[in-house]
């Protein structure tokens, strides 16, 4: 019987990349609609804000593990398939859209509203005006609450191992399935998803702890 070693402890670090590759995918996909779907949240359209705030509440109550199986499965309905990775980068970055839109949403409009009536007396394009005074002082008060749900992201990934993709969840299971090992197979699993994540959490606390304490000053 094939035991637990290096070779198998290995291969499941080799998968961590996979598991990196898409959390960055999904965040960097995911951030740049959630930021198009923050501004549409507050524009002066109605119908804008509406249609925004069906989608993101849709998302929001649709489990990732449907999400996933729809991005998978649904263009066989078409007649092609995709690749495990494509459809967990899509259901991910879609996920993930609606809750970086609300969290950074939240930022825009914890701004107080002098700040947006004095940009608007400066005579600035709204453009502008979110973008060099608005902007800056979101993102400090988003930072904290986007850290944290990029490590939710990371965890997140470990979903993909349903539709087959190979990252460190999937590796696990394979090499416990060859080992007849669990422990072993999903402790050094448990053990990858600390050492990412654990800093990330601690960098988040921080970063909350900092704004709380300007806060307090200002």
């Amino acid at each position: 019987m094939r035991t637990f070693g290096s070779p198998e402890f290995f291969f499941i670090f080799y998968a961590l990349r996979w598991t990196l590759t898409l959390t960055a995918i999904a965040f960097v996909g995911g951030g740049l609609v959630g930021i198009a779907l923050a501004v549409m949240r507050i524009s002066s359209s109605k119908a804008l804000r509406v249609a925004t705030s069906a989608y993101m509440q849709f998302v929001q109550g649709l489990p990732l593990l449907i999400l996933m199986f729809i991005c998978y499965y649904a263009p066989s309905l078409f007649g092609f398939e995709v690749s495990a990775i494509a459809a967990a980068a899509v259901a991910l970055t879609i996920n993930s859209s609606a809750f970086l839109g609300a969290i950074w949403e939240s930022a825009l409009r914890a701004i107080p509203k002098a700040q947006w009536e004095s940009a608007d007396a400066l005579a600035l394009h709204p453009f502008k005006v979110l973008r060099f005074v608005i902007a800056p002082q979101a993102i400090r008060l988003a930072m904290p609450s986007t850290v944290g749900f990029l490590v939710q992201i990371i965890k997140q990934t470990s979903i993909a191992s349903i539709i087959g993709f190979v990252e460190i969840t999937r590796a696990g299971q394979l090499v416990s399935n060859a080992t007849f090992d669990p422990l072993k197979s999903f402790l050094a699993v448990a053990a990858f998803y600390f050492a990412v994540c654990f800093p990330l959490t601690q960098l988040s606390l921080w970063l909350e702890s900092r704004a709380a304490k300007r806060g307090a000053h200002a």
